[in-house]
């Protein structure tokens, strides 16, 4: 039986991480930039900390937290809500490769992102492209609340549709 786990992102763990990267872009055209920089993009300026998925000890998957910035479409439509952009990080960067699959591996990245801002006493907001359907249902199976939709510019000219998420709600019923 295969042993499924998620630990630290270790430097060492870049080269997998990349190659897992291109293959998920391959298989679900996620994400939808950042494939010709792979190392680039998994390690964003204002990188909080970093989580890697693994299967038999193999890098298959991986999620991260970030400092929230206001040009984030998410960030924005949580602070117009009133959430307190100081106490809230971003969730980005969440991925499983296809070898990594029918493990729950996705869910237990969102989960420990999910339970390590808890722990410090910190909101998590995120963007999920309308097209990636397992991770819009993974993020609403752990009680995350949709709180906007925007346009995602992909930097090459084109946008795509996205959901916006927070992992909590400010004041029930807010949200439509």
């Amino acid at each position: 039986m295969a042993v499924a786990a998620v630990r630290d992102r270790r430097p060492a763990d870049l080269d997998a991480l990349a190659a897992a990267l291109v293959e998920v872009h391959r298989a679900d055209g996620y994400p939808v930039e950042g494939v010709a920089e792979p190392r680039t993009w998994l390690t964003p300026p204002g990188t909080l900390r970093a989580w890697v998925a693994t299967l038999d000890d193999a890098v298959v998957g991986h999620a991260l937290a970030m400092t929230a910035q206001p040009a984030i479409a998410a960030v924005e439509a949580w602070a117009q809500l009133g959430g307190d952009v100081a106490t809230t990080v971003v969730g980005a960067r969440l991925f499983v490769a296809p070898a990594g699959r029918g493990h729950h591996l996705g869910t237990r990245l969102a989960r420990t992102l999910t339970d390590w801002a808890t722990r410090h006493a910190l909101d998590v907001v995120g963007d999920v492209m309308v097209k990636d359907t397992v991770a819009i249902a993974i993020y609403e199976r752990l009680g995350w609340h949709r709180i906007g939709s925007a346009m995602h510019d992909t930097g090459r000219g084109d946008r795509v549709p996205a959901h916006l998420y927070a992992s909590r709600l400010i004041t029930a019923g807010q949200y439509a």
